[in-house]
């Protein structure tokens, strides 16, 4: 009965770690209960024509229907460059937005050779992802700006970090618009829009920022983290599915201050209005010439200009790598609400970021990630400690009653009900408890989950090395049995039951080991059973993060060490 009740609590554990997440991720985006509905001053879906400016609404702008190489684009317009110690690319002066940016810091593969990661890219363009922020009028007859407009820089400027970027235009008929863009070292803008009225009329503008991409979209084929579009919108974090967005059918909502943008598994291009300011936000999608265009906007309070008057709206544009520490600091520095939600830590947030802060602490004193989830095993098998020693003295009183048990069966042969009669009496005089052989498996699977999120869906991890063949945690092991690990030079083809590498046998052989330690199961085919699992285990975790694979086969020795020492104090070994 402990042996089953054991296999019980493992098949338990392996189907909570697959089914889990799959049934979270599939069910946990809110329903949008807080829909404002449709009127005339929302902003108007990205099937309008661009530049348009219905009545307090922000212009759509995404989708031409003939695209072309993005250099070739980049080349059509005059640009004003942008270089950060982070960021380069380039603000088209026609529309006046932010549609070229490389993160020169990432690679798109472990080669830092490889190409930079490209965030942005301008309309036209195979891929289309872009910022635009400005101003609409109430009036459609007053002229604003908006994507065709042609905004004028002071000569030879560029964007840095110590060197803001100021557009003007005119609108010919008594309006100035200024726009000043900033950036610092890291992934965040700082957007001014300035209008000033000269003309003898009161003029009513609402500021607007929009995110807008089109085409394909780059999102994983798994159910452990979102990608989309995604805000924090009057406190309330919402994750919502490209394939929930339907045309014609925009998710609107009334917030003060908040945030909203596209998230991906590592990068984020995110709207951040005036923290004290009241907004509309909408989400939509909408289908031009068979491509699709999503679009996440806010649109601001009215503000009335009289003659002479002056209205400024200041807001921030995050765009880039959605690094833990950097997410929190912006958090704090700006009043960002819930900033870090843009990496999704799922369900067992308040114990995956703490996981990972206590594994990036370890790492900024040892400098390798894999040492740093080791040095994370020991802390928590610390934590643990006197719960896993209590079970591990109950499972050694089970073990030494293996010879006593033998007789019983040996004794009651078929009669079932009395063999499990003298078998409870037997556990209750030596005060042996059968479920204990389940606590070291069922504690650890909060852990190993938490563990496993850290490692997917955190950009440290990204391409993070370990010593020798591993050269990301958050990728399986590249070695495969097949080859002898890469002493023959031979590549097999690409099958998941092929791929185990050597980090999967050694967690294999590891929990083998520790499995031997434990009581021999009663009935022989549950035995049988038994002896499968590391097996299947083995090839469950060969696709794993390395790193996740590292944590266990670590785990299991660390068990084995404290349950030998244990069981040869008790003469159970």
């Amino acid at each position: 009965m402990d042996q089953r009740n054991l296999f019980i609590a493992i098949g338990v554990s392996v189907a909570i770690l697959i089914g889990f997440q799959f049934y979270t991720q599939h069910y946990r985006t809110p329903p949008a209960t807080q829909q404002t509905g449709t009127s005339s001053g929302n902003p108007p879906t990205t099937s309008q024509a661009a530049g348009g400016t219905a009545p307090a609404s922000a212009p759509s702008v995404a989708g031409e229907a003939k695209t072309a190489p993005r250099e070739t684009v980049l080349a059509q317009a005059p640009r004003i460059p942008i270089a950060t110690p982070r960021l380069t690319g380039s603000i088209d002066l026609v529309g006046g937005r932010i549609d070229d940016l490389t993160l020169v810091t990432y690679h798109e593969t472990v080669d830092p050779r490889s190409p930079a990661v490209v965030l942005l890219a301008p309309d036209g363009s195979e891929q289309p992802y872009f910022v635009q922020s400005g101003w609409v009028a109430a009036d459609a007859n007053v002229k604003v700006p908006g994507p065709e407009t042609r905004w004028t820089a002071a000569s030879a400027a560029a964007l840095s970090p110590d060197h803001p970027v100021d557009l003007t235009w005119d609108n010919g008929a008594g309006l100035k618009f200024t726009r000043r863009y900033a950036v610092d070292e890291n992934y965040m803008f700082t957007v001014t829009e300035t209008v000033a009225n000269a003309s003898r009329a009161t003029v009513s503008l609402y500021p607007y920022a929009l995110v807008s991409r089109a085409g394909e979209v780059p999102v994983s084929s798994t159910y452990l983290l979102h990608e989309g579009p995604i805000g924090v919108i009057d406190g309330t974090l919402r994750e919502i599915k490209y394939a929930d967005l339907k045309p014609g059918q925009p998710e609107e909502y009334a917030s003060t201050g908040g945030w909203l943008g596209f998230t991906d598994k590592y990068w984020l291009t995110a709207l951040i209005p005036d923290q004290k300011e009241l907004i509309k936000a909408r989400f939509t999608h909408a289908v031009r010439d068979k491509v699709d265009i999503w679009q996440v906007d806010y649109r601001g309070v009215e503000h009335a200009l009289e003659p002479g008057q002056t209205a400024k709206a200041e807001s921030h544009i995050f765009a880039g790598a959605k690094e833990v520490a950097l997410l929190d600091r912006y958090e704090d520095a700006l009043g960002i609400p819930r900033f870090d939600r843009a990496i999704d830590f799922g369900w067992f947030y308040f114990i995956t970021k703490p996981i990972f802060l206590t594994l990036d602490f370890f790492y900024k004193l040892i400098g390798n990630f894999g040492i740093a989830i080791l040095a994370l095993t020991v802390c928590i098998k610390a934590i643990f400690f006197p719960l896993a020693n209590k079970s591990y003295r109950a499972m050694s009183k089970m073990k030494k009653l293996q010879p006593e048990m033998a007789k019983l069966r040996e004794r009651f042969g078929d009669d079932k009900e009395k063999l499990n009669k003298e078998t409870m009496a037997l556990y209750k005089r030596v005060g042996a408890n059968p479920m204990a052989g389940c606590l070291p498996i069922l504690i650890q699977v909060p852990v190993f989950f938490s563990l496993y999120k850290v490692l997917y869906v955190t950009i440290e991890m990204r391409h993070a090395p370990f010593y020798g063949w591993i050269h990301d945690l958050s990728a399986p092991d590249p070695t495969t049995f097949v080859n002898l690990f890469g002493l023959i030079p031979f590549t097999p083809p690409h099958i998941s039951f092929l791929m185990i590498g050597a980090w999967p046998l050694i967690m294999g052989v590891t929990m083998f080991l520790q499995q031997k330690l434990n009581p021999a199961p009663p009935d022989p085919i549950q035995a049988k059973m038994f002896m499968i699992l590391p097996v299947v285990f083995t090839f469950m975790l060969s696709q794993f993060a390395a790193g996740l694979v590292i944590y266990w086969s670590w785990n299991n020795l660390l068990s084995i060490a404290q349950q030998w020492v244990i069981m040869r104090r008790t003469g159970a070994v």
